[in-house]
């Protein structure tokens, strides 16, 4: 026989009634909740508490990596100042981080 045959026959096993699959499945399951979508729905909130939280003044770097202040704020836009009379209008969801507590971790450091 070649090495492939052997490989592709099925092991002489007992004859189980699929219980075991069914408990890996389900492990399997919960630890993909607990490492990867639980985390992510935390962080999806907090994005979303800070978007809300957003003030006039306020330091906030966007998606794209613009840094600014906040000068005007409507229902879905936001107009930041990103030099000397220098204005853009972006998505409030393009907001990605508050700059002034960047600034903090990185004067810690």
């Amino acid at each position: 026989m070649n090495l492939v045959t052997l490989m592709l026959q099925a092991p002489a096993a007992p004859a189980q009634n699929g219980s075991l699959l069914w408990i890996m499945l389900i492990g399997m399951f919960v630890i993909m909740y607990f490492f990867m979508i639980r985390p992510q729905n935390k962080k999806q909130k907090q994005i979303a508490n800070f978007r809300k939280s957003l003030q006039v003044n306020q330091k906030v770097i966007t998606a794209g990596g613009i840094h600014g202040v906040i000068k005007e704020i409507a229902d879905d836009v936001v107009v930041l100042e990103i030099a000397n009379n220098v204005k853009i209008t972006i998505d409030k969801n393009s907001i990605f981080a508050d700059a002034s507590a960047m600034s903090q971790q990185q004067q810690q450091k």
